[in-house]
């Protein structure tokens, strides 16, 4: 049968995919606690789920070969290549009607498909979207019910606009590989995902509709649909600023979106650790909500020392994925603490693991899912419909070398080259080596649902719409040492580097001039009881214009494969930067 494009009704759209994909039966999900009872109870039977000690903390292990997200079978089917641009993998509607589409023939044989409405957003709130995923996996939904608001209240706020809402198709098929693939079609506001039960391939909610599809839509209604999370940073006795904050995945976000400050008196919020859906206000300024009700954290790395408010969050009501279980039943990664020696734990895969062992206990890639409202520093501004107003946009990724800790961007229009040439090494977050240098603009490089070059003139037309644009910075919490030891140690320290930014905000920080932008001056930054040598601090903030005239050549050939689209500002800071360069070098 014809694939279900055309903007139709809820039901018939349900029916029109339930004819083609045929599930035994379909369960409308209400997102009653009654619901979740009868979904856990079914789940654990079926060994989809196992329990864990604690409070409805369950472990779902996903198939070995379907641990992350697979962004070489994820496509943007647009009518034309230069639609999708050249970051995007690209099929026509036509191609991916004929070739992906055949494969959700009879995949929902012997399953149930449930129907999952959810809303994107506050509730109220004028920037709030609503999707409605069809999905044969009850992990998916259980997924759903955390990071979304999940089941009635999205029937409630589709009912003033019955049509207008982001349809996603889920299938987990026979979970092969050679049969995957994650189709988006912006014009449809339509997802297609099978073969795949993880993560972002699978709750469509996510990097799918809050990103790829949002972003078009951003495009052509005016605001910004961006890979970022959003934290509140008050001084003692001060008022609180708000940060959005862009990193590739698994390079700190959530750390950051709930950080213990080291300086005494400060005060984080976290309002979001993934996603921030942006708009200009009417005072001029940029203001932003988080369009998810939970978090999708990574686990790996995730302990008392590096993210003590993460650990509270998973105390009680948390499904994971691909962590390691102990003898008593308490779930385990790397990184998280330490184990007697010879400890016998189960890994991810099913499998005795014995402490010491040579392959990890925990997949690189494990997750959480956790609702916001269970992280201690979430203080209710995640749930404002009016959103929070961004004072500083911060952009940052893995680098060993080149990059300082910080540094200021001059102006907007500079902070968006600075955003548009953000470079980072890979990480288990997605499939491929780990470790690879590679561009990622905006951190959106896997996520922008158009051609970047539009893109970054989307950025461009917003700025110029602002009255109050919010300052740029640039940081890098992984630049090492010449015997490879991290120079800075992150986590709860950052805060310094946060109150130099709103120093910054606030006119009072002083700064010095670099090719670059401005970095903090001798004694800019409070490192109080830091024991910070002299020789690491230098190493910090070294700029090697030979370095970073090198780096300019490749950001050179990067910005190139979008020709002609690129706006003549980004163009004209990359002269700028590079004739700063040429002269410090001389």
């Amino acid at each position: 049968m014809a694939s279900p494009l055309r903007q139709v009704a809820l039901d018939t759209w349900v029916s029109l995919v339930a004819q083609h994909t045929r599930p035994d039966r379909i369960h409308r999900c209400d997102g009653s606690e009654a619901e979740a009872a009868e979904l856990h109870r079914a789940m654990l039977a079926d060994g989809t789920l196992e329990e864990l000690a604690g409070q409805s903390r369950y472990l779902h292990r996903s198939h070995p070969s379907d641990v992350a997200r697979t962004e070489h079978l994820t496509f943007i089917a647009s009518p034309t290549r230069e639609q999708a641009g050249p970051t995007n993998n690209h099929m026509t509607v036509e191609e991916s009607e004929q070739k992906v589409w055949p494969l959700f023939e009879g995949a929902m044989a012997g399953r149930t498909m449930y129907v999952v409405p959810y809303l994107m957003g506050p509730v109220g709130s004028a920037y709030s979207r609503v999707g409605v995923q069809l999905t044969d996996s009850p992990y998916v939904v259980a997924n759903l019910r955390i990071m979304t608001r999940m089941g009635q209240v999205a029937l409630e706020h589709l009912a003033a606009n019955p049509d207008d809402f982001v349809r996603g198709i889920h299938s987990l098929g026979d979970l092969s590989p050679d049969r995957r693939f994650v189709v988006h079609f912006p014009q449809a506001a339509t997802i297609w995902s099978i073969g795949s039960g993880y993560g972002g391939n699978a709750l469509l909610s996510k990097k799918c509709h809050a990103l790829r599809i949002a972003s078009v839509q951003a495009r052509a209604e005016g605001w910004l649909a961006e890979h970022m999370l959003i934290v509140g940073v008050r001084p003692p006795g001060g008022q609180r600023q708000y940060i959005a904050a862009a990193f590739p995945s698994a390079c700190g976000k959530t750390n950051l979106a709930m950080l213990v400050p080291a300086l005494p008196g400060w005060e984080i919020e976290t309002v979001g650790d993934d996603i921030a859906w942006m708009h200009v206000g009417a005072d001029g300024r940029l203001w932003a909500i988080n369009p998810e009700a939970g978090m999708f954290g990574v686990a790996p790395g995730t302990s008392l020392d590096t993210n003590l408010n993460a650990l509270r969050a998973l105390d009680h009501h948390v499904l994971f994925t691909n962590v390691a279980v102990r003898a008593d039943r308490s779930p385990w990664w790397e990184g998280k603490e330490p184990l007697r020696p010879a400890e016998t734990l189960v890994d991810w895969q099913g499998r005795p693991w014995e402490a010491g062992g040579s392959s990890p206990a925990a997949h690189p890639n494990a997750r959480f899912t956790v609702r916001l409202s269970q992280c201690p520093t979430a203080r209710g501004a995640h749930e404002d419909p009016r959103g929070v107003p961004i004072s500083a946009i911060v952009f940052g990724g893995r680098r060993a070398s080149l990059a300082p800790l910080v540094y200021e961007a001059r102006s907007f229009t500079h902070g968006i080259y600075v955003g548009a040439t953000l470079a980072s090494e890979t990480t288990a977050a997605a499939t491929g080596k780990v470790g690879v240098l590679r561009n990622d603009p905006m951190a959106m490089l896997p996520f922008c649902g158009y051609d970047m070059g539009a893109y970054f003139r989307h950025w461009s037309t917003i700025g110029r719409r602002l009255r109050e644009p919010p300052k740029v910075f640039h940081v890098n919490w992984f630049r090492r040492g010449p015997e490879g030891r991290c120079l800075w140690p992150g986590f709860g320290q950052n805060i310094r580097v946060l109150a130099w930014m709103l120093d910054r905000v606030a006119g009072r920080g002083v700064a010095r001039e670099t090719p670059i932008g401005l970095v903090p001056t001798p004694g800019g930054l409070d490192l109080t009881n830091m024991n910070l040598s002299d020789d690491d601090l230098s190493r910090l903030f070294a700029i090697d214009a030979g370095e970073w005239l090198e780096e300019t050549n490749r950001n050179a050939a990067f910005l190139a494969r979008f020709g002609e689209g690129l706006p003549r500002s980004l163009l004209a800071e990359h002269r700028r930067l590079v004739e700063r360069l040429e002269a410090a070098r001389n």
